[in-house]
């Protein structure tokens, strides 16, 4: 892929390897599948969803929001153009599941083999791998 970028007169352009666009749309998919999904599940309040929020101690329309949010920032991030919005998504879904984690570890809900912490980061995880990722042209 090819793009170019302008310092000063000049043009330069840079290409990525076709390793690293691969790397880039598998992780960036897999996160945007796995957020969706997980918004879908707290907007429809699917499955475990309500016991994760109550458990916890936060009120169940915390789902609309957190949904809501995550929908939003898995479009930010798929859509062609906008990279400081782009940023904004990934940093806002670094927020949700870092601090998602967090609360359940200080709820000490940590989930058969700690799963309510380890999914969270994972998808952290994930997150800073399609940001670290990402092509020249979808930086700022």
């Amino acid at each position: 892929m090819r793009t170019n970028t302008i310092t000063g007169n000049a043009v330069s352009f840079k290409s990525q390897s076709r390793a690293q666009t691969i790397a880039y749309w598998t992780v960036t998919l897999l996160l945007a599948v796995s957020i969706a999904l997980s918004g879908i599940g707290q907007l429809m309040r699917f499955g475990g969803n309500v016991e994760l929020i109550t458990d916890i101690g936060y009120p169940l329309y915390i789902t609309n929001i957190l949904g809501t949010w995550k929908l939003l920032g898995v479009l930010a991030i798929v859509a062609p153009g906008f990279p400081r919005i782009k940023e904004w998504a990934h940093a806002g879904i670094f927020f949700l599941m870092t601090g998602a984690a967090f609360s359940h570890a200080l709820a000490d809900d940590y989930g058969d083999y700690g799963f309510n912490l380890i999914l969270p980061l994972f998808y952290a995880a994930l997150n800073i791998a399609s940001w670290a990722l990402r092509p020249s042209y979808r930086k700022l």
